[in-house]
C-alpha cells in the first residue's frame, strides 16, 4: 500500500535572523511534504531575501500582500516578532473570508525546530513569540 503524503503550502513571514535560519532549514527538507510558496521581507538586503530568491521562492515586501494567495496557503509562519503584524494579518485573512490558512507565531517555529532535533535552536531575538 502506497501512502500519499499531505503537502503543506507554507509562507515564511520575516526573513531576519530567525526567519532566515528557519527558511534555510525548511528549504533543505525534501521528504516532509513542505512547499514554501512565498516569503515576506520588507528589507531587500536581508540575507533571507537572497536565500528565498535562490530557491525560486517569491518574496513579497508587505505581509498584507500574501492575503491574495487565499486558500493556496496552508500555514503562515510569522517570524517577525511583531504582535501588530499578526493582528493586521489575522484581520485581513478574516475580511477575505479565508478560514483555511493558519497563521502561527514564532513559538511554533521553535517547537518544530526542536522536533527536528536541531542543535542550538533557532535564534531567540524577539520578545513576543507567542500567539
Amino acid at each position: 500500500m502506497t501512502m500519499v503524503k499531505t503537502r503543506f503550502k507554507v509562507v515564511v513571514l520575516g526573513l531576519g535572523r530567525v526567519g532566515t535560519t528557519f527558511l534555510a532549514k525548511l528549504s533543505q527538507i525534501e521528504n516532509l511534504g513542505i512547499d514554501i510558496v512565498a516569503a515576506v521581507e520588507k528589507d531587500s538586503t536581508a540575507l533571507g531575501h537572497s536565500i528565498a530568491e535562490s530557491c525560486n521562492i517569491p518574496v513579497y515586501t508587505n505581509p498584507r500582500e500574501i492575503v491574495i494567495l487565499g486558500d493556496s496557503i496552508d500555514i503562515i509562519f510569522d517570524l517577525t516578532g511583531s504582535a501588530e503584524t499578526r493582528k493586521l494579518l489575522r484581520a485581513d485573512l478574516a475580511r477575505a473570508g479565508n478560514q483555511h490558512t493558519i497563521l502561527v507565531a514564532e513559538v511554533m517555529a521553535h517547537f518544530i525546530w526542536n522536533l527536528l532535533d536541531e542543535v542550538g535552536g533557532l535564534p531567540d531575538f524577539h520578545d513576543d513569540i507567542g500567539y
